[in-house]
């Protein structure tokens, strides 16, 4: 069947490829082309049936209707301009473009010398131009009926005190675990299949937080290693799920894994990419933006235009400070939250977001001041991972409300009080109750700060107790991938041991780290298989494993640990002092009663020298918050890193004696209650917690 634009002056504001019902119009952005041609081909993505350019430019956007195109149609874009990489411009026609608002991409990319938009290996390198057609080997855009089913969905939108995060991969949550059937491991429906959502409402887990999930392809350096783009940071396609992740080829597929996770409470976190993308440096493909308006979409150094401006470590940077690539950020997100229903984001390094014009990172910038005045993104859940790599990028707790963060001191402290390093008593005292120094201003909560003892980027929380160096060999560059300072320690043995010793020991930091994070402010996150004894084998940098390790391994199902996080999270689901709203100030109330207070184990106030002893590991912190007109919830904790230890519990806000429920040197008898009596030991190597007795 043959197309032609219809001669009709009619223009939708969508960018992208919109269905009316009768029809459907396209749209596209481009500054800087001079043409644009839309290309049509067959049902299987091989023949270019027809090659229509689009007859309307208003602006910079060019668009055309055509009647009776149906979805299912697969398409792509060729771009004509000028070819001056010194000035900025790449513009190729012989070089099929990806619509960067596709709703829906199939097939794989096929690496080819002519995805290259210049000859590889010319002398003139990226200056030179190459003529052959990549149509063949690109990936293509399918439009799209949004049509689905939404009745009975509803969004969640659960308070921040209450959640309680589990960061997962949609084919490493999927791919051993023995109750997902075979033919749905790796996919979205196997992520909304029974056993996995029993598995997160059972432990308690309240969002769950996916690895990048929209289109992604695979580098073509790691498929010439027999590797591959695993974790999926990398984006071509920021309004495509990934097809990989389909059972079939619908993309309603991750529409009813949004609806089955919020049928059981849980609300859906997309990790997205939006620094930069998938075609490289200036040396990489030409894929898709570079093709339409390289000047537009990418940052480029402000020395040379031939050159991109790198502040993400790939190669480039998308230029977010542009108001037409602003708009399809904004774009891309308003679809995720309106069309597909997804509760929040995380931004891989989102101090790239937040950089100027003139590069420097600005937390009133254009793109957070977009945000807070969007009334659909200002309400779900947003998390920065505030930082990158380029000059100034490092910015914990720099970030404006709403947006929460990624508190990577939070990890560190936790990971080395436990260790046993000394002076960590005021460190982990900080990071127990919000980390004030990075987030207590700008009438930030204390829910500001995301705690985490391990995400996919470095060791699992198995790993963190079992090796003491990384082991990245199986990444092919010589272990010199990923961090090299973990705050690791192997207990004695490196990598998995028989030692009942080591393993008991190890078992009990795993449950004091745990323990930690479920007694902090703030919010919790907890890496997908940490609850399982998930190891790696000490890989911190597993990008490219699309392999078991890579994979969470679900033999841990019947370990006592995976009883004690569920203990750990419920006991924090039942008490409010340790979910609390506002940062603790110790400040004495009216009737002389306070909501925080430090103690030594003596039972004395800690003052300036024990908080500077090198040598003190024993910590006691007391809290309190008033508990829906039922009286105060109020707890003791004692957080010990040294040797057994006697403690004199104190005497606060009228309470005279206490009761152990929580203790975890005492093995699969953690929340067992034990009234005390005048001075308690605490075991060594532990965290006890105490209620009022009565």
């Amino acid at each position: 069947m043959s197309y032609s634009f219809s001669e009709l002056d009619f223009m939708k504001p969508e960018l992208g490829a919109e269905f009316t019902g009768e029809g459907t119009h396209f749209a596209v952005f481009s500054a800087h082309a001079e043409q644009m041609e839309l290309c049509l081909f067959s049902e299987d993505g091989k023949e270019e049936t027809a090659r229509l350019p689009l007859p309307k430019r208003e602006g910079d956007i060019w668009s055309g209707y055509i009647a009776g195109l149906k979805p299912g149609t697969i398409y792509g874009y060729r771009a004509h301009g000028p070819y001056e990489p010194k000035a900025g411009h790449r513009f190729n026609p012989n070089k099929l473009l990806l619509d960067p608002y596709a709703k829906q991409i199939v097939g794989e990319i096929q690496w080819d010398d002519a995805l290259y938009g210049y000859r590889i290996g010319d002398p003139a390198e990226d200056l030179s131009f190459d003529e052959r057609d990549s149509a063949p080997f690109m990936v293509k855009g399918v439009v799209q009926d949004p049509d689905f089913d939404w009745a009975g969905d509803a969004a969640i939108r659960r308070p921040w005190t209450e959640t309680i995060i589990y960061e997962a991969h949609v084919r490493g949550m999927t791919m051993t675990h023995p109750g997902v059937p075979e033919e749905l491991r790796g996919t979205f429906m196997g992520m909304a299949s029974d056993p996995i959502i029993e598995h997160l409402v059972d432990l308690g887990i309240s969002a769950i937080e996916l690895l990048p999930i929209q289109y992604f392809p695979d580098d073509r350096y790691l498929l010439e290693k027999n590797l591959r783009n695993y974790w999926g940071y990398q984006t071509l396609g920021f309004f495509a799920p990934q097809p990989r992740f389909l059972s079939g080829r619908a993309v309603t597929e991750f529409k009813a894994m949004v609806k089955r996770f919020h049928a059981a409470g849980i609300e859906v976190i997309m990790d997205v990419v939006y620094n930069h993308t998938a075609e490289g440096s200036e040396r990489g493909p030409t894929l898709s933006f570079r093709g339409l308006d390289n000047l537009s979409y990418y940052r480029l150094s402000p020395d040379d235009l031939r050159h991109s401006y790198d502040t993400t470590g790939t190669g480039n940077t998308v230029n977010i400070a542009h108001p037409m690539v602003l708009r399809m950020v904004l774009d891309s997100l308003r679809y995720w939250v309106g069309v597909m229903h997804v509760d929040g984001f995380r931004f891989d390094l989102a101090s790239t977001l937040g950089r100027t014009r003139h590069i420097e990172f600005d937390r009133d910038g254009t793109f957070f001041d977009a945000i807070r005045q969007d009334p659909i993104l200002s309400g779900v859940k947003l998390i920065a991972e505030p930082w990158d790599v380029g000059d100034g990028g490092y910015q914990v707790g720099g970030f404006p409300y709403p947006f929460r963060e990624w508190n990577d001191k939070y990890r560190d402290d936790v990971r080395r009080f436990w260790k046993g390093d000394g002076g960590l008593v005021s460190g982990l005292a900080t990071r127990l109750t919000g980390s004030a120094p990075q987030f207590n201003h700008s009438d930030r909560g204390v829910t500001s700060s995301i705690n985490l003892l391990s995400a996919h980027d470095g060791f699992t929380l198995m790993d963190t107790v079992s090796y003491d160096g990384k082991h990245n060999e199986a990444n092919g560059e010589d272990n010199r991938d990923g961090h090299s300072d973990n705050h690791s320690h192997n207990m004695g043995a490196e990598g998995p041991t028989d030692d009942q010793t080591i393993r008991a020991a190890r078992d009990r930091r795993r449950r004091n780290m745990i323990a930690t994070l479920m007694l902090s402010q703030g919010v919790p996150m907890l890496l997908g298989g940490d609850e399982l004894g998930n190891s790696q084998n000490g890989n911190n940098n597993a990008y490219c494993q699309d392999n078991e390790i890579g994979w969470t391994d679900w033999s841990g199902l019947d370990d006592p640990f995976l009883n004690f996080c569920k203990g750990a999270i419920a006991f924090r689901r039942s008490h409010p002092a340790l979910r609390q709203e506002r940062f603790l100030t110790g400040d004495p109330a009216e009737d002389g009663t306070v909501d925080i207070a430090w103690y030594k184990p003596d039972g004395a106030f800690m003052d300036d020298g024990a908080w500077k002893d090198a040598n003190l590991r024993t910590l006691g912190l007391f809290l309190s918050k008033p508990a829906n007109g039922e009286g105060p919830d109020q707890l003791v904790i004692v957080v010990n890193a040294g040797g057994d230890c006697q403690v004199k519990l104190p005497e606060v806000n009228g309470i005279k004696a206490w009761k152990r429920v929580l203790d975890t040197g005492a093995g699969e008898d953690a929340f067992a209650e034990h009234p005390t009596e005048g001075p308690t030991t605490v075991y060594g190597a532990s965290v006890a917690v105490f209620d009022p007795v009565g």
